[in-house]
């Protein structure tokens, strides 16, 4: 069961997504919260294995919150769910640590398919955000990460971008599971990245 932690200023969806996200047989609904501060608390009492967070909101915000839950536990994923598809919210979220992003149009099966994805690992995008940030890499050349990636490191880095898993990444460049760790360390360390979040946006940046 994945403990879960849904933050929202809006009670009826607070509420609402509570109901329905914990009807899955796979997750279990921890508790709530209606802004950040109050989520960065909670963490702390309920030790949820994923939080899904909302962005604008009183008090402290959910990129902001996202930022300080990075700092305080930075093993946790932190799903977007939020009305906001701008650039400026997209990236602020991903550069917060954000492991997921999604809008609040998606249906159920996407949302659980979501928290699913980022327990394991992995990073989600709603498809509208991925085409956003698609975009915003075309306007203009990527900007140089100031260090030379291996080309080992380079396709690492590319097969993150499709959101692929360490193991998956293994088996499709025929190396083991260790190797493909060791490469991802040394390409956060050179491209100053922090979150997996992260490496999927310079993937695109650089696509």
């Amino acid at each position: 069961m994945i403990r879960l932690l849904i933050v929202d200023d809006q009670a009826a969806v607070r509420d609402g997504l509570a109901v329905m996200l914990d009807l899955d047989p796979g997750i279990t609904v921890v508790g709530t919260a209606s802004d950040g501060r109050q989520a960065v608390a909670a963490v702390e009492e309920l030790t949820p294995e994923v939080v899904l967070m909302d962005l604008n909101m009183p008090v402290m915000g959910g990129a902001e919150a996202t930022a300080a839950l990075r700092v305080s536990h930075p093993d946790l994923p932190v799903v977007v769910l939020t009305t906001f598809d701008d650039d400026e919210s997209i990236l602020a979220a991903l550069r917060a640590g954000a492991r997921g992003y999604l809008t609040k149009d998606a249906d159920r099966g996407t949302i659980v398919e979501a928290v699913r994805g980022a327990h394991a690992g992995n990073a989600i995008l709603d498809p509208a955000v991925q085409s956003r940030l698609l975009d915003l890499a075309s306007r203009g050349p990527a900007k140089p990460l100031g260090v030379d990636l291996t080309a080992r490191e380079r396709e690492v880095l590319d097969l993150i971008g499709q959101g692929l898993r360490n193991g998956e990444i293994a088996r499709r460049l025929f190396i083991s599971e260790a190797t493909v760790k060791t490469h991802i360390n040394n390409l956060f360390a050179k491209a100053g990245l922090h979150s997996r979040a992260d490496a999927v946006r310079l993937a695109l940046e650089l696509r």
